[in-house]
């Protein structure tokens, strides 16, 4: 069965985008971006919220146009082919290898988990993260924290999220810079 693998890159404050809905400050040197490559080859499916979705679906299809980041530029063809699950009640027609789901989450993720393939990575998203969260659909965080102090901002769960218990699993350094904090549901 397939898990929920939620990855989530954190200011040193505990923000996901400034307090102007910025999301520029996320460095991802050789090591950082080499392990996110790794991870989405084990993932056989990336999932949004709609807010994120719209942030990726503006710049990835375009990327090499946009970016000369080495990153970017590796990206940019990974995420065009992965195919892409959005959870929405108003996306119709999102295109790039993309499938809508809305209704009931605990229905939509027990058939995404049954479905067969790699495990399915959340990349970012407060709210859908949250309610997800509530509902136990969450099998991994991967908490990415970043050497930055954004003074405010959104923060990678919505305001009353409850209480969850976690068991850290890993925790690792990329750059020199950048630790990765690795847990599972305990």
């Amino acid at each position: 069965m397939r898990e929920i693998v939620h990855m989530v890159h954190t200011s040193l404050d505990g923000c996901v985008e400034g307090p102007n809905g910025e999301f520029d400050w996320p460095v991802l040197g050789p090591e950082l971006s080499g392990y996110s490559r790794e991870l989405s080859a084990r993932c056989g499916e990336f999932a949004y919220g709609r807010k994120v979705w719209d942030m990726m679906a503006g710049f990835w299809p375009a990327a090499e146009s946009i970016s000369d980041d080495p990153h970017d530029l590796a990206f940019a063809p990974v995420w065009r082919e992965t195919p892409k699950v959005v959870f929405s009640r108003t996306l119709e027609k999102p295109g790039w290898h993309t499938r809508v789901v809305g209704g009931d989450l605990h229905e939509a993720v027990a058939s995404l988990k049954a479905e067969p393939g790699g495990d399915v990575l959340l990349m970012g998203g407060a709210e859908l993260a949250a309610a997800l969260t509530a509902r136990g659909l969450i099998d991994e965080y991967q908490v990415f924290v970043h050497p930055v102090v954004l003074g405010g901002g959104k923060r990678p769960f919505a305001e009353g999220t409850a209480r969850l218990g976690l068991d850290l699993v890993e925790s690792r350094t990329f750059d020199g810079r950048v630790v990765l904090l690795r847990y599972r549901r305990a």
